[in-house]
């Protein structure tokens, strides 16, 4: 899914950010001043320190973070041999992360010589976000990737009538759900536990992360002899952005029987992307 190869272009765009095209084709490459205080930890070191961090905004990508070496311990670096060729961008040159006795190789990345179009991160150098320990904007964890500054996620109480069919039972009926509307994808529905069978729920060890909303634990549904595996979620401490879910649940609409939505079935939009539970 392209998300940023239709992007709206903004007033200030000119003034605050640069984005490079290749004519005839949909790739593109921009970059903008993120105006948030960044740090990466790894080993117990916190490894980036940043208030001039960039937001690097490629076609087709997630958006990623770039750092003036300037804030980075460079000091716990180390040199690889690895090497990787974009057509766009360049050669990148990488390096490994070393604190003690723990190691992440090929942890960190920069275009030491970078083509035209991508000057603007000359000098700069950006991290793969599962080979570090952890990464923060201001005093808050974010996970998975950097968030995009355009993407919204709103999540708002409502009196709809929601029921979900799970092996032909009706295990979930309820009249005050949380709509969460997020930047193309399904809007999901979030029901209170207490609407909920709870004798049909089995607690599920898998756990997933997003960066707009935090850590997801999963439940499992037990009808009769038959398991239907990880088809709810809950955050049970969510980003502050999304208080309203904390501790409510959500059925995997797309792998049940069906939710009916005032009366209606639920069907999945031939347009829409389904949300993604893992991403390296």
């Amino acid at each position: 899914m392209q998300i940023y190869s239709k992007r709206v272009k903004r007033m200030t765009d000119d003034m605050d950010s640069k984005a490079c095209e290749i004519p005839g084709t949909d790739w593109h490459f921009r970059v903008e001043p993120s105006p948030r205080w960044v740090r990466v930890k790894f080993g117990g070191e916190t490894i980036v320190d940043s208030k001039r961090a960039v937001l690097a905004f490629e076609a087709g990508r997630f958006p990623v973070y770039y750092f003036p070496q300037e804030d980075v311990r460079m000091d716990l670096l180390v040199a690889s041999d690895n090497q990787t060729v974009c057509s766009h961008k360049g050669t990148a040159s990488y390096w490994s992360i070393k604190v003690g006795d723990n190691i992440s190789e090929n942890a960190a990345w920069s275009y030491l010589i970078p083509k035209p179009v991508a000057q603007d991160i000359k000098g700069y150098i950006s991290f793969y976000w599962s080979k570090t320990d952890a990464w923060f904007e201001e005093e808050t964890e974010v996970f998975v990737h950097a968030r995009d500054p355009y993407w919204r996620v709103d999540a708002i109480p409502s009196s709809r009538h929601v029921q979900a069919l799970v092996g032909g039972e009706v295990v979930a009926d309820s009249h005050r759900p949380v709509l969460v509307f997020e930047t193309g994808l399904v809007t999901r529905y979030y029901l209170p536990f207490e609407d909920i069978n709870q004798d049909v729920l089995l607690p599920s060890e898998t756990e997933t992360h997003c960066p707009y909303k935090g850590i997801a634990n999963y439940y499992s549904v037990k009808i009769g002899d038959e398991l239907f595996e990880d088809i709810i979620w809950t955050y049970k401490d969510p980003l502050p952005a999304v208080q309203e879910i904390k501790g409510l649940l959500c059925f995997y609409s797309e792998r049940i029987d069906a939710l009916y939505i005032d009366g209606e079935k639920w069907e999945l939009p031939e347009t829409k992307s389904l949300p993604y539970k893992k991403i390296e």
